[in-house]
C-alpha cells in the first residue's frame, strides 16, 4: 500500500513516523475517504474517523450511493471497525439545511445556477469539520478530495489532482489559506482505479461501492422538484421570449431552466437550435437565442477568494466544473476571457489557475455579452 506523506511539522515522512500525532479523517462512507483513513492509520498516527450526518437521501429514496445517508454512516463505521480506529458521527442537518439546501433553493428562485458542493465545502465540511478536528486535538484534517496540497514559497498551495478525470479543484476554490494549512489530501496523486485497488487489498467492504452521481440532497436528480417543495412560489408560469423580446411560448416555472440549456424549451418553428440565454426572475421570462447569443466576453465576480499571494503571471479560468480552463485576465473583480466563452451562468463560479495551481476564484454575479452575440 502507498505510504502517504501527511506533511506534519516535526515528522519525517515514512511509515510509523507519525506515532504520537493525531489525524482526523472526514468520512462519507465511500471508498475515497475510507482509503484515506487506511493511509492515515498506516502512518502510525492515532486516526479518528468523523462523519457529519447532513441529509439522509439514501433512506429517503431507498438507494445507496449518496453522501452521508444512513447506509453511508454504517459503511464508514464498518471501515473504522476493520482498521481499529475510533469513529464519531455528528448531527449537522440543521446547519446543512440552512447553509446549503436553502441557499440552493433561493439561488434557483433568483434565476441563478447554484453549486451546492462548494457551499457545503465552505460551511459544514471545511468550517464545522475543521472546528471538530481542532477540538479533538488533531494535527490535521484529511479528506478524500482529488486535489494536491503543495508546499510553496509562501506556504501551502492548492493544485489540481494528478488524475484529470477525478480532479475536484473547481469545487474547492473557496478554501481559505488558514484551512489549507490544516487540510491534507492524500489521494491527490493517485488515480481512482488505484484507490479502489487499495480498498480491495485491505478487504474494505466499500471497495466496489459506486460513486454518488447526484447532489446528495436531491432525490433522483430532480432539482426542480426539490425547489418546488421548499419554495412553492417557484413553480410560477411565464413567457419564453427571444433576445428581441418577442414571445415564442410559455414555460411552467423558472426553476426548470438554466443558462445554456437546450432541452425542455418545446419551441417549434425556429430555423436553428435555441438555448437559454438568461433567466429573468423579476419578469418571470426565459430569454432564448441561438448559440452565438451565449458568447460572453467577461464575467463579474463576487466574494473572491485568493490563494495566489502576489501572483501576476498568465492565468486560465474555468467557468463550470466540466469545462476546460481557458486563457483569461483578472482585472479587479472582472474576469476577461481572451476568446468568447459559452455557457457562463450567474450563480456558478469562475476558478483561476496558473498551470495546475489554483489561484482562487469567485462567484459569477453577472456576465457581459461578446460582440458575437449581437
Amino acid at each position: 500500500m502507498e505510504q502517504a506523506d501527511f506533511q506534519l511539522g516535526g515528522a519525517t515522512p515514512g511509515s510509523g513516523s507519525l506515532a504520537g500525532r493525531r489525524i482526523v479523517v472526514a468520512m462519507s462512507g465511500g471508498v475515497d475517504s475510507s482509503v484515506v483513513a487506511a493511509l492515515a492509520h498506516a502512518t502510525g498516527a492515532e486516526t479518528i474517523g468523523v462523519t457529519l450526518q447532513l441529509y439522509d437521501h439514501g433512506e429517503a429514496v431507498g438507494r445507496a450511493g449518496s453522501c452521508c445517508a444512513g447506509r453511508d454512516i454504517r459503511d464508514a463505521r464498518a471501515v473504522c471497525d476493520r482498521l481499529g480506529i475510533a469513529h464519531y458521527v455528528f448531527d449537522h442537518e440543521s446547519s446543512f439545511r440552512e447553509q446549503v439546501v436553502d441557499t440552493f433553493a433561493d439561488a434557483y428562485l433568483a434565476g441563478r445556477t447554484p453549486i451546492p458542493c462548494v457551499q457545503c465545502n465552505m460551511g459544514p465540511k471545511f468550517t464545522d469539520l475543521l472546528k471538530l478536528a481542532r477540538d479533538l486535538g488533531a494535527d490535521c484534517l484529511a479528506t478524500g478530495h482529488y486535489v494536491r496540497r503543495v508546499e510553496g514559497t509562501h506556504g501551502a498551495e492548492l493544485h489540481r489532482g494528478a488524475d484529470p478525470a477525478r480532479d475536484q479543484s473547481y469545487f474547492l476554490f473557496a478554501t481559505t489559506q488558514a484551512q489549507l494549512d490544516y487540510l491534507r489530501f492524500p489521494l491527490g496523486g493517485l488515480p481512482k482505479a488505484r484507490v479502489r485497488e487499495i480498498a480491495a487489498e485491505l478487504g474494505l467492504g466499500v471497495a466496489a461501492k459506486p460513486d454518488s452521481q447526484d447532489i446528495c440532497f436531491v432525490p433522483d436528480g430532480d432539482y426542480a422538484g426539490l425547489v418546488k417543495k421548499l419554495r412553492p412560489e417557484a413553480d410560477t408560469a411565464g413567457d419564453i421570449v427571444d433576445i428581441g423580446g418577442m414571445k415564442l411560448g410559455e414555460h411552467r416555472g423558472l426553476i426548470h431552466f438554466t443558462v445554456g440549456q437546450r432541452r425542455g424549451l418545446e419551441i417549434g418553428g425556429s430555423p436553428e437550435p435555441l438555448y437559454v440565454v438568461r433567466v429573468e426572475p423579476d419578469t418571470r421570462r426565459v430569454v432564448v437565442g441561438p448559440r452565438r447569443a451565449l458568447a460572453v466576453s467577461a464575467a463579474q465576480l463576487s466574494d473572491i477568494n485568493w490563494l495566489g499571494d502576489d501572483f501576476t503571471g498568465p492565468l486560465t479560468a474555468k467557468v463550470r466544473s466540466m469545462a476546460k480552463p481557458v486563457p483569461a485576465r483578472l482585472i479587479c473583480d472582472r474576469v476577461v476571457f481572451d476568446a468568447p466563452e459559452y455557457g457562463v451562468a450567474p450563480g456558478q463560479a469562475t476558478v483561476l489557475y496558473a498551470g495546475d495551481r489554483v489561484l482562487g476564484g469567485g462567484w459569477i454575479s453577472s456576465t457581459e455579452a461578446a460582440l458575437a452575440a449581437a
